[in-house]
């Protein structure tokens, strides 16, 4: 018997759409945990699920390896904690369209990404079971 894979983070769960985008950076609401920002927009759905996307500013980076390599990280941490919130979302029927945006001026290591995407994650979390009717 094979085991279910939980962390995954497959091409329909990642947020591209430029029109969700801008709905998530004009109407979405904010969180903020130390260089991480979550923007996030939660909206009611008969089949709940998530999409996320990352990103960071080319205005410290301005070498692309660099952003690569943060966007990379952020995609990995969140890849490996997203679980909790995905059944949140599940509970409350909710689709969750997220964007993880980097906002610090220095390269980060992983394991202060992941600490801070963790974090995060936790508080969107506690605020979809605030939203749990």
């Amino acid at each position: 018997m094979q085991q279910a894979k939980t962390n995954t983070f497959p091409r329909q769960q990642r947020l591209k759409s430029r029109k969700k985008l801008q709905e998530v950076f004009s109407s979405g609401s904010r969180i903020h945990s130390g260089t991480i920002k979550l923007l996030y927009l939660a909206e009611a759905a008969d089949k709940p699920d998530i999409q996320c996307g990352v990103g960071t500013s080319s205005r410290y980076f301005k070498k692309a390896a660099d952003r690569n390599r943060i966007k990379r990280l952020l995609r990995e941490a969140y890849r490996l904690q997203q679980q909790p919130v995905k059944m949140s979302a599940g509970q409350t029927q909710t689709h969750l369209s997220l964007f993880l945006l980097f906002t610090g001026k220095a390269l980060p290591l992983y394991n202060d990404i992941y600490k801070q995407v963790g974090k995060a994650l936790q508080k969107l979390e506690n605020k979809l079971h605030a939203m749990d009717p």
